[in-house]
């Protein structure tokens, strides 16, 4: 690492109380991981992390189904973990991202308790759009000179949300353009829309084949720098699936219409665009010329043409 530079970490983790509650209902089963251990493995990360260099910097955020929560660093510090910081005998820096992350988990799961009504889709989108603008507001305190390399983790558990589709792509790109590299670590099913984010700014996509080995994973593939993975031998990337999502329904289709003037994609034919409200002018079926009869006359004559 060059003089003057630092790292960041942005881990993003997915706290969609619906998914968890199904997975602690199946907590019988082997194969099944819970949020307190998914929390345990993303502790020792962090740490880890932060134990290879004194210039390491981390931020955790909370993507919940209404909100995005940032759980570290706190802008005011908690003074009842101040106080308990020291008696167990572990390091400061430590003890103070378990707890506060820990502490900060609490009281998200139990603010929605009472709400009637939970959405089951992750707002990621939110949760990445916060990670950016914290990089944003890193980068622009450093001096001249100075340098951070940021990349972000994301380690989602729920499905892909298709009404998210063109946020996400925005924050993509925008990610692309501010030099941010997205990891993707997911817990269940394939995310088509990481995947697309990965492949575009250069991350790495891991589905966890094993969810008691997460930790392994972790500590295997996202902790070492960019540098040091070209050195290393990680999983082969997986096959993009770059399906777009129509702008009316909000789902993913293999073959749409696109707006000659604003790009929106739609899975039918709509002559005027949602959009842009541009109206399309319907091509006229072609008009074909009846062609020339000749009629000869009797007894040899010359012949005449009919229109």
């Amino acid at each position: 690492m060059a003089e003057g530079e630092e790292n960041l970490l942005v881990v993003i983790i997915d706290c969609n109380p619906v998914w968890w509650g199904r997975r602690q209902q199946q907590q019988a089963e082997p194969a099944q991981i819970v949020l307190s251990h998914c929390l345990d493995a993303i502790q020792v990360f962090v740490n880890s992390y932060l134990m290879l260099s004194h210039r390491n910097r981390v931020a955790v955020i909370a993507s919940h189904t209404s909100k995005t929560h940032f759980l570290y660093p706190k802008n005011v510090p908690d003074p009842r973990l101040d106080q308990r910081r020291g008696e167990d005998g572990r390091y400061e820096q430590f003890a103070t991202v378990d707890d506060t992350v820990v502490e900060e988990i609490k009281q998200l799961m139990t603010s929605d308790t009472a709400t009637s009504e939970l959405k089951t889709d992750t707002l990621l989108a939110g949760s990445l759009a916060v990670a950016l603008c914290y990089i944003h507001r890193l980068e622009k305190e450093y001096q001249t000179g100075q340098q951070l390399n940021s990349r972000v983790l994301v380690i989602k558990a729920a499905e892909d949300s298709p009404s998210q589709y063109m946020n996400l792509m925005n924050i993509i790109f925008t990610a692309q353009k501010q030099n941010v590299v997205i990891d993707a670590c997911i817990l269940d099913k394939e995310s088509g829309l990481l995947q697309q984010a990965c492949d575009i700014t250069g991350g790495v996509y891991l589905k966890i084949p094993q969810m008691s080995g997460l930790l392994q994973y972790l500590l295997w593939v996202f902790l070492p720098d960019l540098a040091m993975r070209e050195v290393m031998a990680l999983p082969p990337k997986v096959q993009v699936d770059y399906r777009a999502a129509c702008f009316c329904h909000r789902t993913l289709i293999d073959i749409g219409y696109v707006c000659s003037v604003c790009l929106s994609i739609f899975c039918s034919f709509s002559p005027i665009c949602s959009t842009c409200e541009t109206a399309f002018k319907l091509a006229k079926p072609p008009m074909f010329k009846s062609k020339k009869k000749k009629r000869s006359l009797q007894n040899g004559g010359p012949s005449t043409s009919l229109l």
